[in-house]
């Protein structure tokens, strides 16, 4: 799935996850392939990328955290908004 992460400044992240997690008004949520389409606002917490890899262009903005099924890339957000439909999300962000 495609994922693109922006605030007002610049582009943080864009390209392919394999699932993100993201941190909800009411918690934590994760959002995987073939999710239903969603628009949620967010909180402050961390916006986590499960994938193999992040392009150099965009590694410089994360953390990076080993978990048991691979890589995670973690971004730390303030608030927020998402939406996510047809395996294309956007996280708007700052």
């Amino acid at each position: 799935m495609n994922i693109k992460i922006l605030t007002p400044e610049y582009v943080v992240f864009e390209g392919e996850v394999d699932s993100v997690l993201l941190p909800g008004k009411n918690g934590e949520f994760h959002i995987m392939k073939n999710h239903a389409g969603i628009v949620s606002s967010l909180s402050a917490g961390k916006v986590k990328l499960f994938a193999k890899s992040v392009d150099e262009t965009f590694a410089k903005n994360f953390t990076q955290e080993n978990e048991k099924e691979g890589s995670v890339f973690a971004y730390p957000i303030k608030s927020g908004v998402v939406e996510f439909n047809h395996d294309k999300g956007i996280i708007l962000c700052e």
